[in-house]
């Protein structure tokens, strides 16, 4: 069986665009093509600018996201932490067995 340790969603993040400039012309200076998108958790940022296509730079800017150090880093502590809870829960599970519990009547 599997079991959801935790999960990370899009109001974890925070996106914003912005004009990218550089090649492409006057459409990228029109545009804002430009996607810069930041874990607010882990403070780990990806950008994109390279795409002519907001929905493209978004798309790369996540990957770069997931790839950075930063949150890699934070997703290792994430399920270490998560991991340890579940440890200590399924420990407690263990010592509430009948046979670990004594029973006294007066």
């Amino acid at each position: 069986m599997k079991q959801l340790i935790f999960s990370i969603t899009k109001d974890d993040f925070s996106v914003q665009t912005f004009r990218s400039g550089g090649k492409g012309g006057q459409h990228q200076n029109k545009t804002e093509s430009g996607v810069r998108i930041v874990h607010r958790e882990s403070g780990a940022v990806g950008e994109g600018r390279t795409e002519r296509s907001q929905h493209q730079n978004k798309k790369y800017a996540f990957k770069r996201l997931v790839a950075s150090g930063k949150f890699q880093v934070w997703l290792k502590r994430k399920i270490f932490e998560v991991g340890k809870k579940i440890n200590l829960e399924q420990e407690v599970e263990k010592w509430v067995q009948n046979k670990y519990l004594k029973t006294e009547v007066k």
